[in-house]
């Protein structure tokens, strides 16, 4: 049974409250030569058929094949000398766990990661493989992480970093739309749109502030599955909304129960709005990413770009960006998506079908 010593401070760690452009700004320099400055990657061809100009911000290439690293990596770095030996602690479904694990791994600062039992086996191994900690939860059933994250630091009183609920996490994330609008600046170019995968609302948060700042006519959405719209009803209430399930969609990585508290006091000031869609369009989302731009996404991660491909938005004579957030692709998950560019699919009804036939 594990055991918290009574001569252990157990002082919580705390971000420092807010995010700015000056934070974004901070991290940058704490991941220049550490984070990868991901390529923005655009087909001409696929310009063509959707009649605008679509870049793919391709964080499925940073380390540990997630914009997680980020975040996880500026929080981290920022612990105190006094809190690093007693490590950290983190939950997530897959990508913010190994995003912890590398960044904990590579500061030398031990790591506990609590990850829900049914997340692709995939990225359970590759979390451990970076030398963490794994434990798991009941999620299907019910189990509460937060419950589950209390009592490991009741007994042995590490420091929890939130997924998306962090003022330093978000200020890492953040450091994407940083890159976005250089990138598009070097061909004299301004995004009207940008659409980025929305869980908890870390990711959207940093890059909604850092774009306000750098690009400020650039217009901000989240991409959810249809039945976990809690972003999208949010917006459209003015109020936090909650998903009544956390299961049923392959988009594992982006079912969260409700906006964050933090991230929504960022996105009901920043946010446009937020593009539902299917597991279905997201699979064709993955072929087409696999077809057109060469990389694999997974699921989550393929949202946003699967609210462009089926019509969510209409990009006519418009420059947009869509954040492939994530590459951890279940190899059976993307094995389906692949089908999708066969002569036999079944699924020809999306509106996205006909680009991969083409």
């Amino acid at each position: 049974m594990l055991t918290n010593p009574e001569t252990v401070e157990t002082v919580p760690f705390k971000a420092t409250a807010g995010l700015s452009i000056a934070a974004i700004r901070a991290a940058a320099h704490r991941l220049e030569g550490i984070a990868e400055y991901t390529p923005l990657l655009n087909v001409p061809l696929l310009d063509e058929m959707l009649g605008g100009r679509l870049f793919v911000k391709a964080e499925n290439l940073q380390k540990t094949g997630a914009f997680k690293f980020r975040g996880a990596f500026n929080a981290i770095s920022q612990l105190s000398p006094a809190d690093r030996p007693r490590g950290v602690i983190a939950y997530s479904s897959g990508n913010h766990a190994q995003g912890i694990a590398a960044a904990a791994k590579m500061l030398g600062v031990p790591a506990t990661i609590l990850m829900p039992v049914d997340v692709p086996p995939l990225k359970l191994r590759n979390t451990a493989a970076w030398g963490a900690e794994v434990l798991t939860y009941d999620r299907p059933n019910g189990e509460k992480r937060e419950e589950v994250a209390q009592r490991i630091i009741d007994e042995r009183n590490p420091v929890l970093i939130k997924p998306y609920d962090d003022w330093h996490v978000m200020a890492g994330q953040g450091t994407i739309g940083l890159e976005v609008t250089s990138q598009l600046n070097a061909l004299n170019l301004e995004a009207d749109a940008l659409i980025a995968p929305c869980g908890g609302g870390g990711l959207l948060a940093g890059i909604a502030t850092a774009m306000a700042a750098t690009s400020p006519d650039t217009k901000i959405y989240g991409s959810e599955p249809h039945e976990f719209d809690d972003l999208k009803r949010s917006i459209e209430t003015g109020t936090r909304q909650e998903n009544e399930k956390l299961v049923g969609s392959i988009c594992d990585a982006i079912m969260t129960a409700t906006p964050g508290e933090l991230t929504w006091s960022v996105l009901q000031r920043l946010a446009t709005g937020s593009l539902t869609v299917s597991d279905e369009e997201v699979l064709h989302a993955m072929a087409a990413a696999f077809h057109f731009f060469k990389i694999t996404v997974e699921p989550g991660g393929a949202s946003a770009l699967a609210a462009i491909l089926s019509g969510r938005l209409d990009i006519k004579g418009k420059v947009v960006v869509v954040v492939c957030s994530g590459g951890n692709a279940d190899p059976i998950t993307f094995g389906k998506a692949l089908e999708m560019m066969g002569p036999a699919s079944k699924y020809g009804k999306c509106p996205a079908a006909g680009l991969l036939k083409r």
